[in-house]
């Protein structure tokens, strides 16, 4: 019997958005639970410290950052793999002058970007090494060499999965068009790295809908190391403005 090579396994597979970004009517709700993103401050200026004018935003969602980056004249584009997400982003003022695409990082084009932005937990929806580590050379093939790739990851040590679990108390919130909806954690799961979270909403037609997200946790040791092998060189860690001492925030250089 001759020896045969085993045929090589099928490339990681990239997660399906959760719920509430792929739901459309959570989706019409999510700028209202998110609250206000003073983080977006944060992204804006540094994208200007480091003289970038092509962006693309890599899990871009609701479009928050990419609408505010069009209206200065930046030439941006979203990738998100929820269309719900995406149908909301198309609905705001300059979103005309966003390319959105439906996909995730691997999809995007060469496009010679000066920055890639993931804000939020964008960074911690990968949870095996092979679909992060694929993320991560599509963003790369999407910026020019020495181009800039910009990302927020929460610090194991500061362990946020602590206060999630203790704030249970239900919330209530008034969304425009919709009306009154009201969520709640149900429970809260953690097998680290990965920590596991659900909510339910509930809708004043007595409508609920739940969404389950679960993310990894990895640290700056980890980062720096699957970020090179991507062929992005970490510059600088900094704090986030908004969070101090409770996130990584990368700041990184195709190489």
């Amino acid at each position: 019997m001759s020896a045969t090579s085993p045929p090589p396994p099928p490339p990681a597979a990239d997660p399906a958005p959760d719920q509430i970004y792929a739901d459309p009517r959570l989706a019409a709700c999510y700028d209202t639970f998110d609250g206000e993103r003073d983080d977006l401050d944060h992204y804006e200026a540094l994208i200007d410290e480091l003289g970038a004018r092509t962006i693309v935003d890599v899990g871009c969602g609701t479009g928050s950052l990419a609408v505010r980056l069009a209206a200065r004249g930046l030439t941006v584009t979203g990738v998100d793999p929820a269309a719900a997400s995406l149908d909301v982003a198309r609905s705001k003022p300059h979103a005309e002058a966003v390319t959105w695409i439906h996909g995730t990082a691997p999809d995007l084009p060469p496009l010679g970007a000066d920055l890639a932005v993931m804000t939020g937990n964008v960074a911690q929806v990968f949870l095996t090494d092979e679909s992060w580590l694929r993320t991560l050379r599509g963003i790369r093939a999407a910026l020019r060499p020495g181009g800039w790739f910009v990302a927020e990851s929460r610090r194991p040590k500061r362990r946020a999965w602590e206060e999630w679990q203790a704030d249970t108390d239900p919330q209530v919130h008034e969304v425009p068009g919709v009306g009154r909806v009201r969520s709640r954690a149900r429970s809260v799961e953690v097998a680290l790295p990965l920590v596991t979270f659900t909510d339910d909403f509930r809708f004043e037609d007595g409508t609920t809908r739940s969404s389950t997200s679960t993310l990894r946790f990895r640290e700056e040791a980890e980062l720096r190391a699957s970020l090179a092998e991507a062929g992005l060189e970490v510059r600088e860690i900094r704090e986030a403005p908004d969070r101090p001492g409770r996130e990584y925030v990368l700041v990184a250089r195709a190489v």
